[in-house]
């Protein structure tokens, strides 16, 4: 039998529309595989909302918005519609929360996660604004209700940091995790280290869909900072939130002379967050490292992202992924909702 799940999806930028273009695309998939029919019921962005049990075409949606229309004035949309009375409001089984981050208040996702589960739906999140500053309230309420709450997109898109640390790893004790969590940030360095400028390595990010318009989340280290907390609350069992990470600094003081200079030494510069186990905890922090040019984290290139856990009974477990563009972290999003209404969630 196949399982229709009404979806809300809160968010139509790079991520959201891939997602929508994923909904149309493995369909066929979903159902023949998974017993899965994902149908879109409501969607919001900052212009305002659309919503009907009916259902709304996922293509027709991203198509709209990529040739530069807002969701409220899509067919049936109601402009000036918070995402968040969209949520109280929606026929929906399950929301995707895939909103730009807000470091300050973690807003307007982190009302919406709350009403959602309020409302006895379950979420799929890609923003990272409602974790880094609720993680154990919203952990809490969505066992208490008994739904389904998984970020796997959150934490370097495709790769599952999240699902290694929380499934693969148990029993181990984690002594230490050192990642280049920021796409952009490394294919900055990597670009410079082959002698182009910053200027000509952010817009080629920009152009890869990689970077932001607005990219000082990315280089400034908060990007890095914000998945380096989700792994401590979600993985290291750690309660912590952006206070807790002793130091961040981006990428923005790194030059090309000191790029040339590490090179003769043969070093490379990383972007790295580090958790290392102390007696009281781990202690957090996101910097950039120079590491020798054959080690591990230093061949994470380009548009790579990696991780090395270090344990005390399954060795040193290192991971990297390429992705170029939004389409593998709306990827990761499908991943967890197949695995939320399979009822294999991590």
């Amino acid at each position: 039998m196949t399982k229709s799940v009404r979806v809300a999806l809160v968010g139509l930028g790079n991520v959201g529309r891939s997602f929508l273009a994923l909904m149309a695309e493995k369909a066929t998939l979903l159902r023949e595989q998974y017993g899965l029919e994902l149908r879109l019921t409501a969607a919001a962005d900052s212009s305002g909302a659309v919503m009907t049990e009916s259902g709304i075409d996922p293509t027709a949606l991203r198509l709209h918005k990529e040739r530069g229309g807002r969701t409220g004035d899509f067919l049936g949309g109601v402009p000036g519609m918070s995402a968040r009375k969209l949520v109280a409001q929606a026929p929906a089984d399950l929301l995707l929360e895939a909103s730009p981050v807000n470091l300050q208040t973690g807003q307007p996702g982190l009302d919406c996660v709350r009403t959602a589960i309020r409302r006895g739906m379950h979420v799929v999140l890609a923003n990272k604004g409602p974790l880094v500053h609720a993680f154990g309230e919203l952990t809490q309420a969505a066992a208490e209700a008994g739904v389904g709450l998984a970020y796997s997109a959150t934490v370097c898109g495709a790769l599952p940091v999240v699902n290694i640390g929380r499934r693969d790893l148990a029993g181990c004790t984690i002594r230490s995790v050192r990642g280049i969590f920021n796409a952009t940030s490394n294919s900055i360095l990597t670009a410079m280290a082959r002698g182009q400028s910053y200027a000509d390595a952010l817009r080629q990010a920009q152009l890869e869909g990689v970077a932001e318009a607005d990219p000082r989340l990315d280089v400034e280290g908060w990007d890095t900072a914000n998945k380096l907390v989700i792994i401590a609350n979600s993985i290291l069992c750690q309660p912590a939130t952006l206070a807790d990470v002793t130091a961040v600094v981006g990428i923005t003081g790194i030059t090309a002379e000191q790029i040339r200079d590490g090179a003769a030494q043969g070093q490379v510069v990383k972007l790295v967050a580090t958790a290392e186990r102390d007696v009281g905890g781990y202690r957090l922090a996101v910097r950039p490292e120079w590491l020798p040019a054959d080690s591990f984290l230093a061949q994470v290139n380009g548009f790579e992202m990696g991780i090395v856990f270090e344990t005390d009974i399954m060795g040193l477990q290192m991971y990297k992924v390429e992705e170029r563009g939004p389409v593998p972290t709306a990827g990761a999003i499908l991943r967890d909702v197949i695995n939320i209404m399979r009822g294999s969630q991590i």
